[in-house]
């Protein structure tokens, strides 16, 4: 039974057996602190085209950011309660994935609404990790806060805010992509230790045909947030273990940044030849020791690690 480590909202996975692991080489690309944020738990970096600047939030903290590509802060917000990702909108502002639910609010936090009351009825959950799809649905997945086994969803939220289940029996939903041509889905459910790859219809945004793509021994880290390069490659973010990972889609190892902190969260393509890597992590629960051995801990990182990601989708509501 997966339990979260006494006092941490982080589960101990710690009970899982090691799994294989594909390493072909690895690299440095020359990382840097971006936007040193100390945040509790920094997540869900998105490079908003529309203004090229990047946004991010402290999950636990209920905040959003946002950066232009200099690394100036150019404002924040709070929400009130747990955010797991914000994602710009078509029409304008922003959906976020909180933890009542889908809501929405300006650019710069006003007008803050709940539009999808995704799993209200569920106070033991709450929202995590979202991205749209190439066709502006946004795909977003729940947690409990307690990490109980099987207790989540990643659902569908239509522009219409209907919303309906995607995959369920997750433990914590976590990083989601799409290939290229969007004819794939890959999803982390983080207690798994690995990625799936779905089929996916962009068509309906339904997803089948489920298999596993990439297992990841604990002892490198847990999956968190991943992104998709042009090439169709994956980068994924190893928790705990102070590397992103480049795999093939076919699940082979193909490259490895490493960081200077431990606590690696999420990451996307961005900047304006969408070369740039932005890294997020997380201070949470670290020691007073631990800290002084990472003091950019909780800091957004950028690096070039030599590929070019795709455009991050926007909601179409």
């Amino acid at each position: 039974m997966l339990k979260a480590r006494p006092g941490s909202g982080i589960p101990d996975y710690s009970v899982f057996p090691k799994a294989r692991w594909h390493v072909t080489r690895s690299a440095s690309a020359g990382v840097e602190v971006f936007a040193d944020l100390h945040a509790d738990v920094g997540e869900a970096p998105h490079w908003d085209e529309r203004t090229r600047t990047l946004l991010s939030v402290d999950l636990t903290a209920g905040a959003v950011f946002r950066y232009e590509q200099s690394g100036r802060k150019l404002g924040s917000f709070c929400v009130g309660q747990e955010v797991g990702a914000a994602v710009p909108r078509r029409s304008g502002g922003l959906v976020l994935a909180v933890r009542d639910g889908i809501a929405v609010a300006s650019d710069a936090g006003e007008g803050f609404a709940l539009a999808a009351p995704v799993e209200r009825d569920i106070p033991g959950n709450r929202m995590n990790d979202a991205k749209c799809d190439p066709a502006g649905r946004l795909l977003a997945g729940t947690t409990a806060f307690d990490f109980s086994p099987h207790s989540a969803v990643l659902y569908r939220v239509e522009p219409d805010w209907s919303f309906a289940q995607v995959v369920g029996d997750v433990t914590q939903s976590n990083g989601i992509a799409w290939s290229p041509s969007g004819s794939q889905m890959y999803f982390i459910d983080s207690a798994t230790q690995g990625v799936d790859v779905f089929d996916y219809d962009t068509g309906t945004g339904s997803a089948c045909n489920r298999r596993r793509l990439v297992t990841i021994d604990r002892a490198r880290g847990t999956p968190d947030g991943m992104t998709v390069d042009s090439r169709g490659n994956l980068w994924v973010t190893c928790f705990g273990g102070a590397t992103v990972c480049c795999f093939s889609p076919a699940g082979v190892q193909l490259d490895e940044v490493v960081f200077p902190v431990t606590q690696v969260t999420s990451c996307a393509f961005g900047g304006p030849d969408l070369a740039n890597l932005y890294v997020t992590s997380a201070a949470y629960r670290l020691s007073s020791d631990q800290l002084k051995r990472e003091p950019h801990a909780g800091a957004t990182f950028v690096c070039r690690p030599g590929a070019v990601g795709m455009p991050a989708s926007s909601f179409a509501g």
